[in-house]
């Protein structure tokens, strides 16, 4: 068996590999528009560089975006138990293993163990808060049990 800190751990290599790629890519969009000469047709120039800063300025959103879900998975203590679903809580469910946490989807820790890194607004986090091991809720019109919660 894994831990919540194992999870956490994936969360935590999730996000630092999004940081680096957008990092990487508005490095690469800086450098495109920067050789980016001037050349006799104006239009030219001027439309590689727009198309450069449009890259640099996607890969600046995915950035934020990286580094708002570094910020929430900073504020979740792994070590600390929960005995019902709740941000931070580790449940295993008749669905699967969830880690709510952020969004990041299938993950597997270091270990191989497959689990699904979801927000606590999306919608079975929101369905399960509050559920403790052995309670039932109907998701999407099937029965979910809560089998443990840590």
């Amino acid at each position: 068996m894994f831990s919540k800190s194992d999870c956490h751990a994936a969360c935590l290599a999730y996000v630092h590999t999004r940081l680096a790629a957008a990092r990487a890519g508005m490095a690469a969009a800086q450098e495109s528009s920067n050789s980016e000469t001037k050349s006799s047709a104006g239009d030219k120039y001027e439309t590689g560089r727009a198309m450069a800063q449009q890259e640099r300025d996607r890969h600046a959103a995915q950035l934020h975006e990286a580094q708002n879900l570094l910020a929430a998975l900073q504020k979740i203590n792994p070590e600390l138990a929960s005995d019902a679903v709740r941000t931070g809580a580790l449940a295993a469910t008749s669905l699967g293993l969830f880690y709510v946490s952020i969004s990041a989807g299938r993950l597997r820790t270091a270990g191989g163990q497959e689990f699904m890194a979801v927000s606590g607004a999306a919608p079975l986090a929101v369905a399960l808060h509050g559920r403790r091991a052995g309670e039932e809720v109907i998701f999407n019109g099937k029965l979910v049990r809560v089998e443990l919660v840590s």
